[in-house]
Order: structure tokens, then sequence, then C-alpha cells
């Protein structure tokens, strides 16, 4: 048996896998807001609770926000900021009395899909959520890459390629730079073009909606918005040249994504032909979680 735990900001859930991949326990918990050591207890206790009603012990993969620092054990670069700089995989390896494997959610979302999902059995897998941010994880013959860094798949943070002059220097990005693929990409960087260009204050997927209606506004903003997630996913293409590229978070419910992105990257593709499929989860939001659990392909 295998439990993964999907660490949120605001709800902490927990899955146990049986050895064919099959669910076996669902439960999730409230996340302790800003309380590190009650959000460690949360998850020991998910575990335990877990584990007495399946009568088993279990392996744990953990999905989090950030990722654990080479260098110095700590987490890093997590949004939920009360993680950041703490020995997160040391203190729940004492709390559980066992190894830990923890992974940042993006890479967790690209192990579920490419090991049951829908990139299952593909040699090379890109990852992407596009939500309120924007992250990546990649999959190589069914095993996360982590990088030396352990910032493998950090796509949001390079520059958009190809620029346009009226897309220089780019919006301000929270890492300190500007015009980074996530200010250009997530749902909140969709809904500012939109307004920017005389819209409403609305959501993607309502801007999707208008768009499918035939509003003008929303049709021009959704061409900028393709046109600019084939250019970014074109250099993912010429870098790792996967077979898949698996799309989730809120923006990955925009339909057209799926038809028109493959049909505009050709265009920045260095290749004369494109195999790679832009494909939505098999599991949606549960893939995190999932994948969490897949952090350990065998029991330890």
């Amino acid at each position: 048996m295998r439990i993964g735990v999907d660490l949120g900001g605001t709800k902490i859930e927990a899955l146990a896998l049986d050895e064919r991949g099959r669910e076996r326990l669902r439960r999730r918990v409230a996340t302790p807001q800003g309380d590190y050591r009650a959000t460690l207890r949360a998850i020991a206790e998910l575990v335990t609770t877990a584990e007495q009603a399946l009568g088993c012990r279990a392996s744990v993969g953990v999905g989090t926000p950030g990722a654990i620092s080479p260098a110095t054990g700590l987490l890093k670069n997590s949004n939920s900021t009360c993680l950041n700089g703490k020995p997160l995989r040391a203190d729940l390896e004492a709390l559980l009395q066992r190894p830990v494997r923890i992974a940042n959610d993006a890479d967790c979302f690209a192990l579920s899909e490419a090991t049951d999902g829908a990139a299952a059995g593909a040699d090379t897998v890109f990852g992407v959520i596009v939500g309120t941010g924007t992250g990546g994880g990649i999959v190589c013959h069914g095993r996360l890459l982590a990088g030396i860094n352990a910032i493998a798949g950090e796509w949001g943070h390079n520059p958009l390629p190809w620029p346009l002059d009226s897309e220089r220097p780019g919006p301000a990005c929270y890492c300190g730079r500007r015009g980074c693929i996530e200010t250009w990409l997530s749902g909140p960087a969709l809904e500012r073009d939109y307004r920017q260009a005389g819209g409403e204050a609305l959501g993607a997927v309502e801007i999707a909606a208008r768009e499918q209606a035939g509003e003008r506004l929303a049709v021009q903003v959704l061409d900028r918005y393709v046109d600019r997630m084939a250019r970014a996913l074109a250099t993912v293409i010429n870098v790792i040249d996967p077979e898949f590229i698996v799309l989730g978070g809120g923006v990955g419910n925009i339909a057209r994504l799926y038809s028109d992105v493959p049909d505009a990257w050709s265009s920045y593709v260095f290749s004369d032909h494109v195999g790679t499929r832009l494909v939505a989860p098999r599991f949606g939001d549960s893939s995190g979680v999932r994948g969490a659990a897949w952090l350990w392909p065998h029991r330890p």
C-alpha cells in the first residue's frame, strides 16, 4: 500500500492506492493556516488514521508547493510561506518513523499522468499546471526528473519566447524579474489581458465562455493566449521533445487549447513534423495526490 498526501494552501488530502493503483481510501482536512507544527501534525494524523482503517503500514509521498533544497534540506519557493526554510521531510520522517519522499505539486501531477493517466507508458512526458501560477514537471521512462537544483520543469520562470515588441519588457513577476511565462499564461494573466483590452473583471472560464459565444474581445484575447502558449510549449518540445504534454489546472479546462495550440506550435518547433500530443489529464484535480503516492513506485 502507498499513501500520497497533497499539501495545499487550503486543504490537505491523503489518498491510499493499492499495488495496482486502485484507490482504497481518501480523506482531507483543512490546512492549519500559517502554523507549521500544526501542519505536520495534520499530515501525520491523516497517514496514521488511514493506516489504521486499512490495517497496513504504507509508503508515504507528499506533494507540496515549493521544493526541498538539495543544498540545505529545507523547503524553498513555497507560496505557503510558513513552510519555507523548514526541514519538512526530516520532521515528517521523525513523526512517521519512516522515509518520506517529497516533490513539487507540479512534479506529482506529471508523475501521476505518466504512470497511469493520460500519458501512461510514454517515454517522455511534460506535465503542466496552469492556474493561479504556472508550473511543470518532467517524467522520463517512468521516473520523475528532479534535477541537481530541484527545479527541473520550472517552465513558468523562463521568459516568454519570441516576444513581440508590445510584450517587452513584460509584466513584473513575484520572482523579481519581468516577462516570465507565468506572467503571460497563468489564469490571472489571462484575466488581466482581458481587462486591459477593455473587458470586465471576469475569470478565465467566463472569458472562454464569451469566446465560445463569439464575443470579439474574448476571441482576440484567447487568440493571443493560444499563440503565447504555443511559443512557450515549443521551447519545451525543442529541449526535451516529449511524446505528451498534459495540461492541468483551471486554464486547462479551456477546450480550444487542445486543438489550437498544437496547430500554432508547428511554426515555432525546430522540426518539419511535430508528433507531440497535447492532452487533458485523466485524473484532473486528483493527479497531484495520486502522483505523491506514486513517488514510491515500489514498497520501500
